[in-house]
């Protein structure tokens, strides 16, 4: 019985579990180094010779294929809903001032009840730039104004 390759298998299939549980794209790898290792086992070669093959083939498999097959797999992420309105401009409609928990801004097509993020007050009809969104709330900075010159 060859025992070498089955230990072979059994850290194939270790490591196939270990990506199906992870999918870190990082076991599958050595998943194959160990599937060459073992053929190189059936073919009755040396354990030096196993072992250099499943590090050569988990190496090379994991520099060259990795990157590739993450670009592919890895979703692109496009901001949508709250995480959209971060970072965007918008005109006061109500003056907003902290203190006396007041103030609208328009942002796209949306009114959102706003408060400043230095905490001082900004006047109707301000440009602003939201910084950030706690709940309901947009919290926004007088936007910096480009002149044409």
């Amino acid at each position: 019985m060859n025992w070498a390759a089955i230990v072979w298998l059994v850290l194939m299939v270790f490591f196939l579990l270990a990506e199906a549980a992870t999918v870190s794209m990082v076991s599958l790898w050595f998943a194959a180094g160990a599937l060459g290792a073992m053929i190189i086992s059936l073919l009755h070669g040396a354990l030096g010779l196993q072992i250099a093959a499943f590090v050569i083939v988990s190496g090379v498999l994991l520099a060259l294929l990795r990157p590739l097959v993450r670009r592919f797999v890895t979703p692109k992420v496009t901001s949508t809903n709250v995480d959209a309105v971060v970072g965007s401009t918008g005109i006061v409609t109500a003056a907003i001032d902290n203190v006396a928990a007041v103030g609208q801004v328009k942002l796209g097509a949306m009114v959102w009840t706003a408060r400043s993020t230095s905490g001082a007050p900004i006047p109707e009809g301000t440009r602003v730039r939201v910084d950030r969104i706690e709940g309901v709330k947009a919290f926004v900075s007088p936007a910096e104004v480009t002149a044409n010159v």
